[in-house]
């Protein structure tokens, strides 16, 4: 067995069973082993010592818009990954839409694969697009290593990914389902939405109002129903409507293949808190009330909602031109989802076990590359977020990593500073700071 070269240690080490003292040793970038925190350290290996630090597992995101190439300019694969790394996040998977070209096409993939490699700071993987008239295109690009398949059920805000009918939904779906593949949707019904009132302008009642929880509640209604019929495994996407949970529930109880996300936006900013003019808090499904993200919180403590992911979707400030109905939509968090979910986690009384399941072993898991990613456990690649979860500090945009200084987060106190992080038993980041590069492309297990 190969000698161990590297020790982490700290009184709060994250793992499945548990938060506890530990030493964790690392070989050739893999966990070997996780011993008591006063374990003997192997003659020349390095030891590293967290000390009261928390040491969890390295986060892994799902739902990252790079868009790149094409839109660069909103943001790209170095200013990404390098804000996802300050925020503990050590694994990404970039959505197909707002790069040009998209992620419709093997074509398209190694045109996107091409452009991240030199740039990545972390683990960065694909998922690939279903769109009208791409059905022959999904297997091969299955084949090629994309870990599943976007849709959008209503417009998606840009030309080049248009929107699945129910028809085009159940043809993709099937021919997913036909190769045991995951289709993960933006479920948005698109006959709610046109005849919800819409309003131009900068009050945020008036976005709201027009993409009300009827479109969500009956775009899912759809979903789990087809998915039922098809046997396919589905993956709801940004759920924002609380009203949901109990179909999803009970879809699941009745042995649909469903899985749901939410993001930090929608579990610590409300509707209520949200200027009029203030579209850095744009996003499609909307921020809702405090009440629909009480009962958010209590479907990720039941286990109806899977995971949290950021739905990192940036863009230059002058789309954000303080017109609800005009401006893009979408929330830059990627560095900041860790302190901003444990930040209201820990008012709410949750532990860092909890979030470490929802934002590592969850999207691990959706992704399916547990077994290598998304816990401190042995085997799994040695990825770690070292977090003071009792530091505060204050949101400056200017200070985030992303390409664009634009936030919601501007100027809240957050808790949870991350001091650290390791992307396969190598520091990558110190303070929030780059140290290194060695994100690696990665592709969907086949194993």
């Amino acid at each position: 067995m190969p000698a161990v070269q590297l020790v982490l240690r700290s009184t709060r080490v994250v793992t499945p069973e548990g938060t506890r003292a530990a030493s964790v040793s690392v070989t050739d970038g893999r966990i070997v082993s996780v011993e008591a925190h006063d374990a003997h350290v192997p003659d020349g290996a390095r030891l590293v010592d967290a000390g009261d630090d928390a040491l969890l597992p390295g986060l892994v995101d799902t739902h990252v818009h790079v868009n790149d190439p094409g839109r660069t300019e909103w943001e790209g694969f170095f200013t990404a990954t390098r804000a996802a790394a300050a925020g503990g996040v050590t694994t990404l998977l970039d959505m197909p839409l707002n790069s040009l070209p998209p992620t419709t096409t093997v074509a398209n993939l190694r045109t996107k694969q091409d452009v991240a490699r030199a740039k990545a700071h972390v683990d960065t993987g694909f998922w690939g697009g279903a769109i009208p008239g791409n059905v022959s295109d999904l297997r091969p690009m299955y084949e090629a290593g994309v870990f599943g398949f976007k849709c959008f059920l209503s417009p998606s805000g840009v030309e080049e990914f248009p929107e699945l009918d129910q028809s085009g939904l159940a043809g993709a779906l099937a021919e997913i389902a036909g190769f045991g593949g995951l289709m993960i949707v933006h479920a948005e019904d698109p006959g709610h939405l046109a005849s919800a009132p819409q309003k131009g302008g900068r009050a945020y009642a008036d976005f709201l109002a027009s993409r009300p929880r009827a479109a969500e509640n009956e775009a899912i209604a759809r979903l789990i129903a087809l998915a039922g019929e098809l046997g396919a495994r589905v993956h709801v996407l940004h759920l924002s409507s609380s009203d949901a949970l109990p179909l999803i529930a009970q879809a699941r109880r009745e042995g649909v293949r469903l899985t749901v996300e939410t993001c930090p936006h929608f579990l610590t900013l409300t509707a209520e808190e949200v200027p009029d003019g203030a579209t850095e808090f744009k996003c499609c499904p909307p921020i809702r009330e405090r009440a629909n993200q009480d009962a958010l919180w209590q479907g990720l403590a039941e286990g109806t909602i899977d995971c949290i992911v950021s739905d990192h979707s940036p863009c230059t400030a002058e789309l954000k031109d303080g017109d609800f109905a005009t401006a893009w939509g979408g929330i830059s968090s990627l560095q900041l989802g860790l302190p901003a979910v444990w930040s209201e986690a820990r008012r709410r009384g949750h532990s860092l076990d909890d979030v470490a399941r929802w934002m590592s072993a969850g999207p691990a898991a959706l992704a399916g590359l547990e077994g290598r990613k998304g816990a401190i456990a042995p085997g799994n690649d040695a990825d770690f977020a070292v977090l003071d979860p009792d530091a505060t500090f204050t949101v400056d945009p200017a200070h985030l990593q992303h390409r664009n200084p634009v936030t919601a987060y501007a100027g809240s106190t957050l808790h949870g500073v991350v001091r650290a992080t390791w992307l396969r038993g190598q520091q990558i980041t110190d303070h929030g700071e780059p140290l290194q590069q060695t994100g690696r492309l990665i592709e969907r297990p086949t194993a």
